[in-house]
């Protein structure tokens, strides 16, 4: 009787509900104000990550560009190229790496024939697409929020982490 009170007042005071804010389940609603708190919540890490990727460009003897987007590039005048068109073919293929330059997976991931305004993926992939030459390799370093965000990739790569993708287009 005594073990079963014991555990009954720990599970009591290990219940603090003041302290823990509740989440709804991935897909449910959320109030103005949690809303609110998630965006403030993400400009915050966005500065943050700036500021360590700004350090970490300091350091490296290539130059980086930084694009409308909010991610920088290798290429000078990148933004200024024309841009590929929606309902246009391309055929791409890039490796991840984290700040530490350690490559997240082994293989690149590879897509052929890929149609501009039809395809889904990472947002500044997607936007270094449009500008870069057949044939050309450009390194593109991407905050987390342009990347896998709040979520990660379900995979090697946990949530809020920036990346860097070296991108060639085949």
């Amino acid at each position: 009787m005594k073990k079963l009170l014991f555990i009954s007042v720990l599970g009591l005071l290990s219940c603090n509900r003041n302290t823990q804010q509740a989440h709804p389940p991935v897909g449910g609603v959320l109030s103005q104000n949690d809303l609110d708190v998630s965006k403030q919540r993400m400009r915050n890490l966005n500065d943050v990550e700036r500021i360590h990727m700004q350090h970490w460009i300091d350091g490296q003897s290539v130059k980086y560009y930084q694009m409308p987007l909010n991610y920088w590039v290798s290429t000078e005048n990148f933004s200024q190229r024309e841009r590929r068109q929606d309902n246009t073919l391309i055929s791409y293929s890039y490796d991840l790496y984290d700040f530490d330059q350690t490559k997240i997976y082994d293989q690149p991931i590879e897509r052929r024939d890929a149609k501009f305004g039809h395809f889904d993926e990472i947002k500044a992939v997607e936007d270094a697409l449009r500008f870069i030459h057949d044939g050309e390799e450009v390194t593109l370093l991407v905050p987390s929020s342009l990347a896998y965000g709040t979520f990660g990739d379900e995979k090697k790569i946990d949530n809020d982490v920036p990346l860097i993708i070296k991108l060639k287009a085949l």
